[in-house]
């Protein structure tokens, strides 16, 4: 899988993918992250990405004209159009199944909004989908980039070592996860719950899935009204 990141800011990449899954995942060649600086797409002396609105208003915009050849250059290069995503607060809010769509582009390319966003013509005649990963205002859309490659490389084949680490996930069951537990056993008088050392896997199993329930209709229970509003509509 390729995934192409278009910015004006390449230096906020320089250490992002150096570490964890997502380097895991480049050395083993099954996802390739390149970072392109919009400005290597302008054509005056200034390089200019941005100019002023139409119609008067606070901040700058970023032009069209840069936007369309950076894409364009790409699509050249490779020979197949990527699926292009715009990073922004206008776009659908990120979450598991959208990951997993994500997955199964051979070739993402997220350009990162930056001040009051980019040209209307881009988003109409280029973009293929706007996304958001929260209601809450950033610099721009780089972190956002940065949250959609390590989400979506971790679905990847072969990014993880146990390729059955995603199945049981908070979100990926339409829940969220169970409580975890590790060693030692009583830390400063607070014991693990005695059915983990049991050593039942089906008493095992029946108490995470009760507390993977306790969790979501505590924490999040918007979570089980959509599910159900999902299986209604099925």
């Amino acid at each position: 899988m390729l995934i192409e990141i278009l910015t004006i800011f390449p230096g906020l990449f320089n250490f992002s993918f150096e570490e964890g899954i997502i380097n895991r995942a480049i050395k083993k060649g099954v996802v390739d992250v390149k970072i392109t600086d919009l400005r290597n797409f302008t054509t005056d002396r200034h390089r200019t990405v941005d100019d002023r609105p139409f119609g008067g208003g606070e901040g700058m915009v970023l032009k069209p004209e840069p936007i369309f050849r950076a894409v364009e250059a790409s699509r050249k290069k490779y020979g197949h159009r990527p699926h292009v995503v715009l990073l922004s607060p206008k776009g659908k809010q990120l979450d598991q199944s959208m990951s997993k769509d994500l997955v199964g582009k051979r070739h993402l390319f997220l350009i990162c909004g930056r001040y009051e966003g980019v040209d209307q013509r881009v988003v109409e005649h280029l973009v293929d989908e706007e996304l958001s990963i929260g209601d809450y205002v950033l610099s721009g859309g780089e972190f956002a980039a940065m949250v959609i490659v390590d989400t979506v490389c971790r679905l990847i084949p072969g990014a993880l070592g146990n390729r059955d680490s995603t199945l049981q996930e908070s979100f990926t069951t339409g829940k969220l996860d169970h409580p975890q537990y590790t060693r030692p056993a009583n830390f400063r008088g607070w014991c693990v719950p005695p059915v983990l050392l049991c050593g039942d896997h089906k008493k095992i199993r029946k108490w995470r899935e009760e507390q993977a329930f306790k969790e979501t209709v505590t924490k999040r229970p918007d979570l089980l009204v959509d599910s159900q509003n999902l299986n209604n509509k099925e």
